[in-house]
């Protein structure tokens, strides 16, 4: 995929909403495309993956595993991006598995250059990691939300 190509993808990608074009280019030279098949995991439950990815298509579950089987907790979509931990730093390994659900198209990151490409541009770096933000506060809404259904009471409390 070309330069420009992938530019034109993080032009119209929603995690790169606000960029300056000089940082969707900055971006876009430490871009490379990735492709998964179906069912295919793209990292473990643990696992220390170092990528970053931008779903172009295909969908993703987000899953933790339980004695005897995996229980999805998320289903990402094309527009979303997966592997934010990746950027934000060296962690515990991930925590969740990630399994594509049909083919998957993306754009990968490896998170190490761009976390360096952050601390050596902060203008750059302050939009990528405030769009990141955006991320965990999002999914951090949709995780309250399934609590809140799972365990609300059937009936009012007196």
């Amino acid at each position: 995929m070309s330069n420009d190509a992938i530019t034109a993808i993080l032009q119209s990608h929603p995690f790169t909403e606000g960029f300056w074009p000089e940082h969707i280019a900055r971006l876009a030279a430490l871009a490379s495309e990735v492709r998964f098949g179906q069912g295919e995991l793209i990292f473990h439950e643990g696992d220390h993956s170092s990528f970053f990815y931008l779903l172009i298509s295909g969908n993703v579950a987000l899953e933790v595993i339980s004695p005897g089987r995996a229980v999805r907790v998320a289903t990402l979509y094309a527009g979303e991006v997966l592997g934010w931990s990746s950027v934000t730093g060296e962690g515990d390994g991930k925590q969740f598995q990630a399994r594509s659900l049909e083919e998957v198209h993306a754009l990968a990151f490896d998170g190490a250059r761009l976390r360096h490409a952050c601390e050596e541009d902060y203008a750059f770096g302050f939009r990528v990691m405030r769009a990141i933000l955006k991320v965990m506060s999002e999914r951090m809404h949709a995780i309250r939300a399934q609590l809140v259904d799972v365990y609300s009471p059937l009936a009012p409390v007196k």
